[in-house]
């Protein structure tokens, strides 16, 4: 669905300065249908590279391919965009109309799908993301995580074949941080929607298929989630987190118990100790 060859990325690449890649050498491979969660502290360049999936940025040097396509070639533009949807941390900075259901038939329609067309995509996008009895509400008075999910069926109303999420609750209080970590999963799991999330949550990360770690613009680790969390120095040298009970599950193995650290949920944290009894 998504590859990068060697890309590199600077935002001064046109000025007579030493040029300072944001993206350095950075090749990975997104198959379809995979849920890709993305780690790294902030200024790492992942949402540069978040920018570069749909063409929003191109590349200073190497290839970016999106469903085959490179991003560079003006003409795919209009396609890569109809590809691969975008939903960014702000849900006030993607919402424009006022009321709910135009909000969502707002890119469809831009895009000249016909009405009958639109008037489905836009039921059946909200139904996806659980806001359908709030069609006729006014945006601006839903919850910060109803308004995600409005952003969210926008994306969906487009019709794509993969949605990138940047860093998508980092605005959000834990309860509208779970309607849309709910919402993503429903998406890979029912829609076979490919997902990227970049995230600085370690337990929205543990969710995905696959993690990206990257630091100055580089990837670091790209492996399933329990081999990336089981590097725990590492992790923590990048300024990285782990998951709650893996850090717990090390520092009991550090203290000289016989206990895995490697687990990624409450339910294997509790057979752990269990056998610790």
């Amino acid at each position: 669905m998504i590859k990068t060859e060697n890309l590199h990325f600077a935002y001064n690449a046109g000025e007579n300065e030493d040029i300072k890649f944001v993206l350095d050498d950075v090749s990975i491979l997104i198959q379809p249908g995979e849920f890709v969660a993305v780690l790294g502290h902030n200024g790492c360049g992942k949402s540069t590279l978040a920018k570069q999936f749909n063409g929003l940025l191109l590349p200073t040097g190497g290839t970016v391919y999106v469903d085959n396509m490179d991003t560079k070639q003006e003409s795919h533009y209009w396609d890569i965009r109809k590809s691969v949807g975008m939903v960014f941390q702000n849900p006030d900075n993607q919402i424009v109309a006022t009321v709910v259901e135009e909000d969502v038939a707002f890119a469809p329609e831009n895009l000249g799908v016909p009405s009958k067309e639109i008037r489905k995509r836009v039921d059946e996008a909200l139904k996806t993301v659980d806001m359908y009895e709030m069609r006729h509400h006014a945006p601006h008075l839903l919850s910060g995580g109803q308004k995600q999910r409005v952003a969210i069926a926008g994306a969906i109303a487009m019709d794509p074949k993969c949605i990138v999420f940047d860093e998508p609750t980092a605005m959000l209080d834990p309860k509208g941080r779970k309607e849309v970590l709910e919402t993503i999963i429903k998406l890979k799991t029912e829609k076979k929607m490919t997902v990227v999330l970049i995230t600085h949550y370690m337990d929205e990360a543990v969710m995905a298929d696959r993690v990206i770690v990257m630091d100055k613009g580089k990837v670091l680790r790209d492996d399933v989630p329990r081999n990336i969390f089981s590097e725990v120095s590492f992790l923590k040298g990048l300024g990285l987190d782990v998951p709650q009970v893996t850090e717990l599950c090390y520092l009991l193995k550090k203290a000289g118990l016989p206990i895995n650290h490697n687990v990624l949920t409450v339910e294997e944290c509790a057979q752990e100790l269990m056998k610790l009894m």
